[in-house]
């Protein structure tokens, strides 16, 4: 691998490593990269363990869903993407008395959903203190793990604890919005970056293909719904009949049968009916006519317009609210297409906040 970044070197390699499992229920037979073959005799079956036991330590972190979150992380760590990310910023080595500690308190509602943040504070020279979720531990922990061993300095700059943050420069921090109070308090003598809760919406036309309908399907239940980035509102013409849509997202019905997802679908179904509110339900999902944006396991709700001016002022009331817009409307702006909310680019930072410029900006 020809590469001035150590950098760049070491986290492609890691994704030559994460690749393999989504792709082969074994370590790739067809690489001939002795680097790689060196990572799987030392790190395959450990890795490959820990993916065994997810599902049972946690229920949500389905093996679909593992396999598509290390996908998805897969697909940032090609040279061709890190260089177009990091070239711009013009990242320049940082002496070790220079460094500075940050503080990464990490979110587990989908798995690896850490990573990111990971990688940005490595990228910018500086040390990473990361505090997992009770949720989400194990597998970033092993990431970093097989990262020490492609590249021992990186992997010295990385830290975990279970205790109460202390020590640190600056802080990077995932939660709630309860959890965010906290947060902005608690921190609010260093430089720090604390996020909220977002939620996906999508935008349509009643022009929608059914490909393009069961890929909002994708960005409706991939990890169940419980990402920061997936649809959770839709905003739908006066017009427009939920049934095509419903009709279209009865190949998810699969999903009904995961304990947990099927027992939030059981649960406001009844809360629903109980109490006299309208749903629309085809088994696996729940719609319901609500001005809210971030919706229940299981539920999305929607709103209806008649004119496109009306969802452009709700999305710029709701901004802070937004994670991303889906929608193939040109009229709605930094709109993405149907399914592809659930595989962002290194650059397409969470809240819009550019969190490696933060990083190059706390000397």
């Amino acid at each position: 691998m020809h590469t001035s970044s150590p950098f760049i070197a070491a986290f492609t390699r890691l994704g030559q490593f994460l690749r393999q499992f989504p792709e082969s229920t074994g370590p790739h037979s067809g690489t001939e990269d002795p680097d790689v073959e060196k990572l799987n005799k030392e790190y395959f079956q450990g890795f490959s363990e820990i993916l065994e036991r997810e599902p049972v330590l946690n229920p949500w972190f389905t093996r679909e869903s593992l396999m598509k979150a290390l996908k998805g992380i897969a697909s940032m760590l090609e040279v061709e993407v890190l260089e177009k990310w990091l070239n711009p910023y013009g990242i320049k080595p940082i002496a070790t008395e220079a460094q500075f500690t940050v503080a990464l308190v990490l979110a587990g509602n989908i798995p690896m959903v850490g990573f990111h943040d990971v990688m940005s504070v490595l990228a910018s020279g500086h040390k990473v203190l990361a505090k997992p979720s009770s949720k989400d531990d194990r597998l970033i922990r092993k990431v970093a793990e097989v990262l020490s061993g492609i590249d021992p300095e990186i992997g010295s700059r990385i830290q975990f604890t279970d205790d109460k943050l202390s020590g640190m420069d600056a802080v990077i921090a995932t939660g709630s919005n309860n959890s965010a109070r906290y947060f902005e308090y608690y921190f609010r003598k260093i430089p720090h970056i604390i996020r909220k809760n977002r939620n996906g919406v999508a935008v349509l036309s009643g022009l929608e293909s059914e490909d393009e309908l069961a890929a909002l399907g994708e960005d409706i239940f991939t990890y169940f719904g419980m990402g920061c980035r997936n649809v959770t509102k839709l905003y739908i013409p006066e017009s427009y009949d939920l049934k095509i849509l419903l009709g279209v997202l009865d190949s998810f019905h699969p999903l009904y049968q995961h304990h947990k997802y099927g027992n939030n679908v059981d649960y406001y179904r009844t809360i629903y009916l109980m109490n006299q509110v309208p749903i629309l339900d085809n088994g696996v999902l729940l719609l319901k006519e609500d001005t809210a944006l971030a919706s229940p396991v299981g539920v999305v709700f929607y709103e209806r317009y008649s004119e496109i001016g009306f969802v452009q002022q709700e999305l710029e009331l709701h901004r802070q609210e937004i994670q991303c817009i889906v929608s193939g409307n040109p009229e709605i702006d930094g709109a993405i297409l149907p399914g592809t909310t659930q595989i962002p680019m290194p650059w397409d930072y969470a809240d819009g906040v550019d969190t490696v410029r933060f990083l190059m900006e706390l000397a």
